[in-house]
């Protein structure tokens, strides 16, 4: 999609910067804190703001009501019933589809008769395409729920790893804040410019998904017959791919199981290399929000170690538990801030 390329990602940094550092802003220092709700709403505001911009106070409760239902709808159950069954889980969050789309139909329809179709991601929308001119409504409607709770729910699973991480090695964060230094005083001032001079803070990013990809398990359908490592695959075969252990390969990472960021400050270190890094799946289907979401982290990651030394409750036991449905999450995960001196 048009609003989510590299190149439209660049253009609106500075829309994308002030959030991240609310967030680092409002942390409550000096005492344990849960600290996944809160990053899931500043990355959901974040999100919804880049894709609705001065309609997203509007949809921001609706998004954040659809990614509980989908939350709901994903807890382990002791029975595993037939797709068209109404459970409660599915009742649920087709009540809350619904209503996000009723909130957002309105906005469609006043975008297109005004005229004033915005430059954000539903603008893009709006627009005709060359290849499918333009966008019926309902394909419209269909299709931003789902990438609206895209746009957070990965990249929330992935900065509680990634807070954890600065909390221990604080070295490394130490780096990161010395690089977050000179981003400028006014978030709002960031450029895409800032953003690629936060090398070693987005080389922390990428090596926290290789070790722990959110989406730790790809699924595929193969097209026609092929021959993989010595496999015949069948036209229509479900091919499972799994970056979790792909990422642990030592023919592609040496001492794949050590936290090193600066293997990706290596030329060999690519990300684009077939193969080597697949926390947003790569190919013609990989993820449409790479850019997007790695803009937000790097911006998260910078902002937060910019002010502060973080740290884990003291105790034998880990302040978090692991959860692998639908992607490896922290849960329960809590962490303290202290003033960085």
């Amino acid at each position: 999609m048009r609003g989510l390329r590299p190149q439209a990602v660049a253009a609106r940094i500075g829309e994308i910067a002030p959030s991240a550092a609310r967030f680092a802003d409002q942390w409550p220092t000096g005492r344990d804190v849960e600290i996944l709700p809160p990053v899931r709403h500043a990355l959901a505001e974040i999100g919804v703001r880049y894709l609705f911009s001065e309609d997203a106070p509007t949809l921001l409760p609706f998004a954040s009501q659809l990614f509980l239902a989908r939350e709901v709808l994903v807890r382990p159950s002791r029975w595993v019933w037939p797709r068209w069954v109404p459970t409660p889980a599915r009742r649920f969050r087709t009540r809350q589809q619904v209503a996000f789309t009723n909130a957002l139909r309105p906005i469609v329809r006043r975008r297109r008769s005004s005229g004033r179709l915005g430059d954000d991601m539903l603008g893009q929308m709006l627009r005709p395409s060359p290849r499918y001119g333009l966008l019926p409504e309902e394909a419209i409607l269909d299709t931003l729920p789902g990438i609206t709770v895209a746009t957070f729910e990965t990249p929330s699973r992935a900065a509680g790893w990634i807070l954890l991480y600065l909390a221990r090695y604080p070295q490394a964060a130490g780096r990161v804040a010395v690089e977050a230094a000179l981003l400028p005083a006014d978030p709002a001032a960031t450029t895409i410019t800032h953003l690629d001079g936060l090398q070693y803070t987005q080389a922390l990013v990428r090596e926290v998904l290789r070790l722990h990809p959110p989406s730790w398990l790809l699924t595929r359908r193969a097209t026609r017959q092929t021959q993989l490592a010595g496999y015949t695959i069948d036209a229509g075969s479900t091919v499972l791919v799994c970056p979790y252990t792909a990422h642990r390969d030592a023919r592609e990472h040496s001492d794949p199981d050590q936290f090193q960021p600066e293997r990706w400050l290596d030329d060999s270190g690519s990300p684009t290399k077939p193969g080597v890094f697949l926390s947003f799946g790569t190919g013609p289907h990989g993820c449409e929000g790479a850019a997007l979401a790695m803009a937000m982290l790097t911006l998260l990651t910078a902002q937060t170690a910019r002010r502060y030394q973080l740290s884990e409750p003291p105790g034998p036991d880990p302040s978090y538990q692991v959860t692998t449905l639908e992607g490896l999450a922290t849960v329960g995960l809590r962490l303290r801030a202290t003033l960085r001196s």
